[in-house]
């Protein structure tokens, strides 16, 4: 198993911030940070699936166009080639652990559909 102890792979993103806490062939594990007020791009991934697990604030999961209210304790499945986003609706950060299961998680698997950062295309 290979574990990210040490120097973990970490990333600051215009909607906050991820770090990688496992990588591996068939699964990867993400703490990801999103603040108030923002979202992360509305986009789909044709060779992985998540689940995401809200450890802390409030936000709205947007899932193939259907609105889900998440807080502390929320889970949600994005089942492989669905398109989803999450948003920040609380006043502080928005937690959550994403598992990811498939073959592949490079960043060129994401295919975005809408960006407020002007990422999409």
């Amino acid at each position: 198993m290979r574990h990210t102890f040490g120097m973990p792979e970490r990333d600051e993103r215009p909607w906050g911030s991820y770090e990688v806490l496992i990588d591996e062939p068939d699964h990867k594990v993400k703490q990801i940070t999103v603040q108030a007020g923002k979202r992360l791009s509305y986009q789909k991934h044709a060779r992985r699936s998540e689940h995401w697990f809200i450890v802390r604030g409030t936000g709205v999961v947007t899932l193939n166009d259907t609105l889900i209210e998440v807080r502390a304790g929320s889970a949600v499945d994005v089942v492989r080639g669905a398109s989803h986003r999450i948003e920040n609706t609380g006043g502080d950060d928005l937690v959550f652990v994403e598992v990811q299961h498939g073959d592949y998680f490079g960043e060129d698997d994401i295919v975005r559909l809408e960006d407020d950062f002007g990422r999409a295309g």
